[in-house]
């Protein structure tokens, strides 16, 4: 049977501060991590998606444009 985890003493947990942060993050929608503001500013610049699904059809749109340009 595998181990319970079990966790630490964490003095921001006992103080409450965890606690406030994750309300305030939850509130305004701003992550309170490093790394959660920069997942969700690239969530925001891709529009959640892949990079490359987003620019492969607006590449492929520009090149018929050109092409039709260059022809008329």
């Amino acid at each position: 049977m595998a181990r319970k985890k079990t966790y630490g003493f964490s003095m921001n947990r006992l103080t409450g501060v965890t606690n406030v942060k994750r309300k305030i993050s939850k509130a305004t929608g701003v992550p309170t991590t490093k790394q959660g503001r920069r997942n969700k500013a690239r969530r925001i610049a891709t529009g959640g998606g892949c990079m490359v699904l987003i620019m492969i059809p607006t590449l492929l749109l520009t090149a018929i444009i050109v092409a039709l340009l260059c022809i008329l």
